[in-house]
């Protein structure tokens, strides 16, 4: 995935950069309004965080010209201003979601993930990763063209695998996204799982799809 944020405010802007970078994305960063938002005619980004309070150019302007000049990306932006007609204004102007200040990193991280879900999920109706299909409509999963017996859990958990692939999914966000609980570091609940889901999609050790990333969380190839 490539980010741009675009936050006046280096320490902050480092933060986002660093925790997003450490899940294996691409991010960029601008410090000025007016910058930021020529920035993204030269870059290919699939998601913007912006701030309200910028230099040159506020953070709701260059929503609305982006909107106006046809960028459909999902944008979340960030503020200090944290009413409830403020965040309307903010989502008017054509942002996906706002997230006021001060915040959590590992919230900002869950929130354009489910952002990003959100855009992919109404686009596709088949999942796949090789030759493994997954079928939204009908619920089936097939490797090799083999049917697989999935429990719920391992369903939905192949599922959060597919709507990602490529990407590296922490732990946390597992949980967050497919148990819908709070994370507790303690568990191994999803370590377990995925074990048990390893075990019935890659029968075949020289056909593996799910790769742990250690220290980070997984990534479906």
């Amino acid at each position: 995935m490539n980010l741009l944020v675009i936050e006046d405010d280096v320490r902050t802007a480092g933060y986002i950069a660093a925790a997003f970078r450490q899940i294996g994305n691409h991010v960029a960063c601008e410090t000025d309004g007016r910058t930021g938002y020529e920035r993204v005619a030269s870059g290919a980004f699939d998601v913007l965080v912006v701030d309200i309070m910028l230099p040159s150019m506020d953070g709701l302007e260059i929503v609305r010209r982006l909107r106006a000049d046809g960028f459909t990306a999902p944008v979340l932006i960030l503020s200090a201003r944290a009413s409830a007609e403020e965040k309307i204004a903010g989502l008017e102007a054509g942002a996906d979601d706002y997230l006021a200040k001060p915040f959590s990193v590992a919230e900002l991280v869950a929130r354009v993930q489910t952002v990003l879900r959100r855009v992919n999920r109404s686009v596709e109706s088949v999942l796949r990763a090789g030759d493994l299909e997954m079928n939204l409509v009908t619920h089936r999963v097939t490797r090799g063209g083999a049917v697989l017996d999935l429990q719920p859990l391992e369903y939905q958990l192949l599922e959060y695998l597919l709507r990602n692939r490529g990407r590296v999914v922490t732990r946390k966000t597992i949980m967050e996204s497919v148990w819908h609980y709070s994370f507790d570091p303690s568990t191994n609940v999803v370590e377990t799982r995925m074990s048990r889901l390893r075990d019935k999609i890659e029968t075949d050790p020289r056909c593996r799809l799910i790769r742990t990333v250690r220290g980070v969380g997984y990534v479906l190839a």
